[in-house]
């Protein structure tokens, strides 16, 4: 077998110790389930602000809150985060109110208790896998630099019985050990890179659920406090507060009396 040969990456994996064989299994391991989360993680991040975006397109568009609430509710499996966030809200806002709660404080505060719940849980899922990428981003060069470590105290062990030590001698027995240490980089940059990365869109995706909630919490707050004209007919007030809203109320739209 020639110098070139021996040398080669395979070879030189062959040939190390079997801790060092160990930590590479472990790094290649390591970098391939941290690849297959950057892909699934990437897809969702995609997806739940493609619906966010979809929904407040929807939201604004002078649809009333009833409508709005009907499709999030038949849509709850497959909606996005805003859209669960925004159907926990109207959901428990609807509950007080058919236990004839009409304080405006009451009201507000069960509803915004309801909606950061559900946008906690929602983040929840959206920082999922991203504790991992971030250990594997720290914790793999660490390891391969073990693995490095490891590999030069076997190959200075077996320098020990040779009487003549040349370059072609101690070559293949510290590229062995380096081996570890690529492989320890080779699984740490894309990680740290995807962490980076997502926790960013994360921090964007978690401004825009913050905001949708402030704002569904203003509409709410207006229509609650908005007084109701005087009702012509006993059952009228009953009606008003069954009403359809408009999400556009007190933004330029023509909001009902009562939700």
């Amino acid at each position: 077998m020639n110098t070139a040969q021996d040398m080669s990456i395979l070879h030189l994996v062959l040939q190390a110790s079997w801790v060092v064989q160990l930590v590479m299994l472990l790094l290649v391991l390591a970098s391939v389930a941290s690849w297959a989360m950057i892909f699934r993680k990437s897809a969702a991040l995609k997806r739940a602000w493609r619906q966010n975006q979809e929904f407040d397109d929807s939201f604004w568009s002078g649809n009333s809150l009833n409508d709005l609430y009907a499709s999030a509710t038949q849509n709850a499996k497959y909606g996005g985060p805003m859209e669960r966030i925004f159907a926990s809200g109207m959901r428990e806002y609807r509950k007080l109110r058919e236990r004839h709660i009409t304080q405006p404080q009451a009201l507000m505060d069960g509803t915004r208790r309801a909606m950061r719940a559900s946008f906690q849980r929602e983040m929840d899922v959206l920082e999922n896998g991203l504790p991992f990428l971030g250990s594997v981003g720290s914790v793999s060069p660490y390891v391969g630099l073990f693995g490095t470590v490891w590999g030069v105290m076997h190959a200075f062990t077996g320098f020990a019985n040779m009487e003549q030590i040349t370059l072609a001698t101690v070559a293949p027995g510290i590229a062995e050990a380096l081996v570890a240490t690529a492989m320890g980089l080779f699984a740490a940059i894309p990680a740290v890179t995807a962490y980076n990365r997502y926790s960013h869109q994360i921090d964007r995706l978690a401004n825009m659920q913050e905001t949708f909630v402030e704002e569904f919490s203003n509409i709410l707050q207006r229509n609650v406090s908005s007084p109701p004209s005087a009702p012509a007919h006993p059952h009228a007030a009953a009606a008003a507060a069954h009403a359809p809203m408009n999400a556009n109320a007190g933004m330029g739209g023509a909001a009902a009396s009562g939700y």
